[in-house]
């Protein structure tokens, strides 16, 4: 017996049930059906901003680190410097801002294309969830804020956050779609909060640090580009995903990956380090580091034991375990060998 006309509903007639585990809006056989409630637009804007995102901005903190005096001794014992971290917290807030309007900018562009992609289609955007007249007001206060701040807490730390939103307003228009060129400017992005970083915190920034963070960059830039080319609407998605192959990113991973490495190990070693630091065992970081790169390589791959679970690369390191164990286990043998910190001190 045929059931009445209409009773079966729009969810029933979508063909492909998505894969185990995965959320329906995912899956490319996805149409939403007009019933179901939309988020609402506060929502839309928090999540085209990207807060997960922001974790890249603590490139900004990572001179804080290596100034000397941001421990201070006192008669208690080893005290937290608060003019120092605080400078370095506050340049952090506005990279996060300033990338918080990169983002929303790069989906106004990047509307199109999102469209057709089975998952960045459900973005605010791209899903009407956010009006773009509203997604472009809110990304000028952002900017108009982010600067303004920058300029309060130093003119020269303002100048080179300003060169970070126009790189990156290139990028987003533009040279995005320029395979290798892209990723170069990603990396370039990178180097740009560690310099501002240290400007905010007058701390010293030396050339290894500055060749580490861009090595390091390029890692990550190729391995976000080797995720992206898994899916089967790359091309629709970024144009510079047609000139890349799984080949030539998985070499481009292998070299600076092992350049990073080789690089920090270098740092670790060199006489001027161990004379600023006043140590012989920072060295000892260095596992840290490989495993991290080498961790990083399984996920992008897919060879990690767990397949592809998230939309991007930062997401599937916030969702793995052993990287993020092993990032909170090296951040604290690094601060403790170079503050010489030891219980009861």
């Amino acid at each position: 017996m045929q059931p009445p006309s209409g009773f079966i509903s729009a969810r029933a007639e979508r063909s492909d049930p998505p894969p185990k585990g995965a959320r329906e809006s995912d899956h490319p056989s996805y149409a939403p059906n007009p019933e179901e409630q939309k988020p609402s637009l506060f929502k839309g804007l928090i999540k085209t901003i990207r807060p997960h995102q922001w974790v890249k901005t603590l490139f900004v903190m990572a001179p804080m680190f290596f100034h000397k005096d941001v421990f201070l001794a006192t008669a208690a014992g080893p005290a937290l410097n608060l003019t120092v971290t605080a400078r370095a917290a506050a340049a952090t807030a506005v990279f996060c801002m300033l990338a918080g309007a990169v983002y929303t900018i790069n989906d106004l562009v990047d509307v199109e294309a999102d469209r057709v992609h089975p998952v960045k289609r459900n973005r605010p955007i791209a899903s009407g969830v956010v009006p773009a007249p509203t997604a472009k007001l809110v990304a000028a206060a952002l900017v108009i804020s982010s600067l303004g701040a920058a300029l309060v807490l130093d003119w020269h730390f303002a100048a080179v956050a300003a060169l970070y939103f126009a790189q990156n307003v290139a990028y987003s228009f533009k040279l995005k779609q320029v395979a290798f060129i892209d990723v170069g400017l990603i990396a370039f992005g990178f180097l740009l909060r560690v310099i501002a970083g240290g400007l905010a915190t007058d701390t010293h920034v030396s050339a290894y640090m500055l060749a580490c963070t861009a090595l390091l960059a390029l890692f990550l830039g190729f391995g976000k580009r080797r995720h992206e080319i898994s899916s089967a609407t790359a091309g629709k998605q970024r144009t510079a995903l047609e000139t890349y192959t799984a080949k030539s990113l998985n070499f481009a991973l292998v070299l600076t990956g092992t350049a990073t490495a080789v690089t920090y190990v270098a740092y670790t070693v060199d006489s001027a380090t161990r004379v600023f630091f006043n140590s012989n065992w920072l060295w000892v970081t260095a596992p840290f580091t490989v495993f991290g790169i080498v961790r990083f390589l399984m996920l992008v791959s897919g060879r990690a034991g767990r397949g592809r679970r998230a939309g991007s690369p930062t997401q599937e390191m916030l969702s793995d375990v052993p990287f993020v164990l092993n990032l909170v286990a090296g951040a604290c043998v690094v601060v403790a060998l170079v503050y010489r910190l030891r219980p009861g001190t």
